[in-house]
C-alpha cells in the first residue's frame, strides 16, 4: 500500500466564527507586515495565531498543528487524526499529515513554503526540537521572529471581534448570576462552579449555533483559597461570613471573557468590608484611568498610589488588568497589553482591556482573604465603554 506523507481531506460546509472578509482584512495587515520585514512565509504554530488567522482551534494531543501564510496561501496543516474537521473551521485551505512516518508534519509545512526562505516563526512558542526540525527541512536563509509584530495587530479589535466580545461579556454575566443563585451554606464550590458553567454553555449554544462548545470554565473559590486568582475550584463547603471569589469564564471560538466578583456568605464583617471596599475603589478609579493617550505603567502607578494611601499597595499580587481576545489559561496572551509598571504601551481606541485590582490579606489578619473585582472595557475615542453588566460591591455581592 502507498502510503502518502500529507494529503487534502475536505469535506463538509465551512463554518467559521467571523465572515470570510475578517479574515481577508487580517492576513491583508500581516501580509504587510510582512513584506515589510522581508518575510516570504509564515509558519504559525500556537493556538491563538493559527485561530486568529484562519479560524482553526486545534487540540494538540502531542501532536504538531500549524498555519503557513505566503503571499499568495494561506494553509493550515493538522494531523490525521482529526479528518476534514480542520478544513471545515479553515478560512481558506489545508493539508492532512500522516503519521506513517517521523516528521511528515513538516514535510506537509515544507510543501507550502518550499526551501531557502525567509521564514517568520513564533518565538515565544516555537519549542527547541521543534525549532531545530524547521531548520532541518525548510533550510530557511533567514528567520524571522513575528510573534511581537503579531501581538501588536491583536490588540487592535475589529468591529465584528468586539461584537464578539460583547456577547462573551453577556454570557459571563448570565453565569455569574447564576452562581449567586446557587450559593449557600453547606454548598461545595464544585457545585455552585457547576451551575455557572452549566447556564454560560446553555446561553453560549442559543446565542451561537454553529458554534464549537469547549473550555467554558468557572473558578468559584471561598474562604482561603481565594487568596489567588487562578486557584482551582475544590469540594471546599461555604460557611456563613466565608470570602468568596466569583470568576466566570466563557470560550467562545477562541475568545475568552471573564466576569471575577468579590462575594460573602450571608454577611460581611467590619475589617472585610473595609478591605472589599478599599479595592471597589480602586476598580472605579482605574476605570476612570482607561482613556486613550494613557500608558499602561501610569495607569498602575495611580493605582498604587492609591492603594498605598491606604496602607494596602503591600497586598497587590498582581498587574491591574490585560488584553482580552484570542486568549485562555491554555494559550495566548497579548502582553503587550497589560497594566504594569513596566509595560509602556499607550492606549488606543479598539483596544479592549480589563480593570481587575487585587488584594489578598494573609490568614492571620482581619479581614483575610483575597479581594477582586474585574470589569471588560473597550477603549473609545474620548474614554471608555465598560460591557460588564454584573454589579460589584457589598450591597449586591452579600449572599446565599
Amino acid at each position: 500500500m502507498d502510503r502518502p506523507e500529507f494529503y487534502r481531506f475536505h469535506q463538509g460546509e465551512k463554518t467559521l466564527p467571523f465572515a470570510a472578509s475578517e479574515y481577508d482584512a487580517r492576513l491583508a495587515k500581516l501580509r504587510k507586515d510582512m513584506e515589510a520585514n522581508g518575510v516570504e512565509a509564515c509558519v504559525f504554530t500556537s493556538m491563538h495565531n493559527i485561530a486568529y488567522y484562519s479560524g482553526f482551534l486545534y487540540c494538540s494531543f502531542g501532536r504538531p498543528y500549524g498555519l503557513v501564510v505566503t503571499p499568495s496561501e494561506s494553509v493550515t496543516i493538522s494531523a490525521g487524526i482529526d479528518a476534514a474537521q480542520p478544513w471545515r473551521r479553515s478560512h481558506q485551505d489545508n493539508i492532512t499529515y500522516t503519521d506513517w512516518q517521523r516528521n511528515n508534519y513538516w514535510r506537509a509545512v515544507k510543501s507550502v513554503t518550499g526551501e531557502g526562505k525567509v521564514i517568520g516563526y513564533e518565538g515565544d512558542h516555537l519549542t527547541l526540537a521543534q525549532s531545530g526540525l524547521l531548520d532541518e527541512f525548510l533550510s530557511p536563509s533567514k528567520r524571522v521572529d513575528v510573534a511581537p509584530m503579531t501581538m501588536r495587530q491583536r490588540m487592535h479589535k475589529s468591529e465584528a471581534e468586539i461584537a464578539l466580545i460583547r456577547q462573551c461579556a453577556q454570557v459571563a454575566d448570565v453565569g455569574g448570576y447564576a452562581i449567586k443563585d446557587a450559593v449557600k451554606e453547606g454548598a461545595r464550590e464544585i457545585d455552585v462552579a457547576m451551575a455557572g458553567r452549566d447556564a454560560m454553555e446553555l446561553e453560549i449554544a442559543k446565542r451561537f449555533p454553529d458554534a464549537e462548545y469547549r473550555d467554558t470554565w468557572v473558578w468559584f473559590q471561598s474562604g482561603i483559597n481565594t487568596d489567588g486568582a487562578h486557584n482551582p475550584v475544590t469540594s471546599r463547603k461555604l460557611e456563613r461570613g466565608d470570602i468568596l471569589s466569583l470568576n466566570t469564564f466563557p470560550m467562545i471560538s477562541g475568545y475568552y471573557t471573564a466576569l471575577e466578583r468579590t462575594m460573602f456568605v450571608g454577611e460581611v464583617d467590619d475589617a472585610s468590608r473595609k478591605v472589599w471596599e478599599a479595592n471597589v475603589g480602586a476598580h472605579e478609579y482605574g476605570m476612570s484611568l482607561l482613556k486613550p493617550g494613557v500608558s499602561c505603567a501610569e495607569v498602575t502607578h495611580k493605582i498604587n498610589d492609591f492603594f498605598a494611601e491606604r496602607d494596602l499597595l503591600q497586598y497587590r499580587t498582581f498587574g491591574y488588568g490585560h488584553s482580552f481576545g484570542i486568549l485562555s489559561h491554555y494559550y495566548g496572551r497579548e502582553a503587550g497589553l497589560e497594566l504594569r509598571e513596566d509595560i509602556d504601551t499607550v492606549l488606543e481606541p479598539g483596544m479592549v482591556i480589563s480593570m481587575e485590582p487585587m488584594l489578598t490579606i494573609p490568614e492571620d489578619q482581619p479581614g483575610a482573604g483575597g479581594y477582586r473585582e474585574h470589569d471588560i472595557l473597550i477603549i473609545t475615542e474620548d474614554g471608555n465603554e465598560n460591557i460588564t453588566g454584573y454589579p460589584y460591591g457589598p450591597d449586591f455581592n452579600v449572599v446565599g
